[in-house]
């Protein structure tokens, strides 16, 4: 069955750098276009970027432009979101999104915790 499995998150200073791994498994991964989200306490779950099935297309939130990059290995069926340059308002669940497709679906990982703090 398809399934995303998010790492790479922890505690980080401000300033700091994390990044973040999806490892995806049960579909044709490079068939897909593929997004992290993130979502803070109290917020709505919002896009940080997006790569297309090729990977030759990237979008990110203007947040965050300039200091995450979005990248896949279509080889490892992983995607990956380097963070740069972390800000304590960064701080927040990051969801890896396989984008709907076809008949396809949208389909979630369970998250991993992203907090920016000293």
């Amino acid at each position: 069955q398809v399934q995303l499995v998010e790492s790479g998150g922890g505690l980080v200073q401000p300033g700091g750098s994390l990044r973040l791994s999806c490892a995806a498994s049960g579909f044709t991964f490079s068939a897909y276009t593929m997004s992290w989200y993130r979502q803070a306490p109290g917020k709505e779950r919002q896009l940080v970027a997006s790569v297309s099935r090729s990977g030759g297309s990237t979008s990110y939130a203007d947040s965050v432009k300039g200091r995450f990059t979005i990248s896949r290995d279509d080889v490892k069926n992983t995607v990956f979101l380097q963070m740069n340059s972390l800000k304590p308002e960064d701080t927040a669940v990051y969801y890896c999104k396989r984008v709907a497709f076809g008949n396809s679906p949208d389909y979630w990982g369970q998250g991993t915790q992203v907090t920016v703090s000293s």
